[in-house]
């Protein structure tokens, strides 16, 4: 596979420096961290959340998860929940399910950064599918997004 021509256009649009990157098969951010030797702190995943019927997407680092109640808290919401993955189908239907970039492209979708993210340098993320990823500098993703940052995570937990 390749990197979506949407998120190359995207960024070349913008003028926007980038490398694209091309691994093996893998399915978690953790993995995309190992097979790109880079940091986990600096793999920016994508975890899609339904706030009161609604998709966001949360931006966190590979190195942390998700904690449902302060999301609800951040956002004001009555009910938050992970999405389905239909629900992921429906909204983000020109990626891979459980590869959707942090990128502000589907209309009416917020994008919510963890502050854990804001890191000197540079992130990477996926690239629209599970093989591909995009290298590029932090300032950069974020001038282009403009997510709104809160605290919304916590370390992923430790295996034994």
């Amino acid at each position: 596979m390749a990197t979506a021509r949407w998120i190359r256009e995207m960024l070349t649009q913008r003028g926007i420096p980038f490398q694209e990157l091309h691994h093996r098969e893998v399915f978690t951010s953790q993995e995309v961290a190992q097979c790109e030797h880079t940091s986990g702190h600096h793999v920016a995943k994508v975890v899609v959340a339904m706030a009161d019927g609604r998709p966001v997407e949360l931006v966190l680092p590979a190195s942390r998860r998700v904690a449902l109640k302060k999301v609800k808290n951040v956002l004001g919401a009555k009910d938050v929940r992970l999405a389905s993955e239909a629900e992921m189908e429906k909204f983000f239907q020109d990626c891979q399910v459980g590869a959707v970039p942090p990128l502000r492209h589907w209309k009416d979708v917020d994008v919510l950064m963890d502050e854990s993210l804001n890191v000197t340098g540079e992130i990477l993320f996926q690239a629209a599918t599970h093989e591909d990823a995009v290298r590029l500098r932090f300032g950069d993703w974020y001038d282009l997004v403009l997510p709104r940052v809160a605290d919304f995570t916590e370390p992923e937990a430790v295996t034994a």
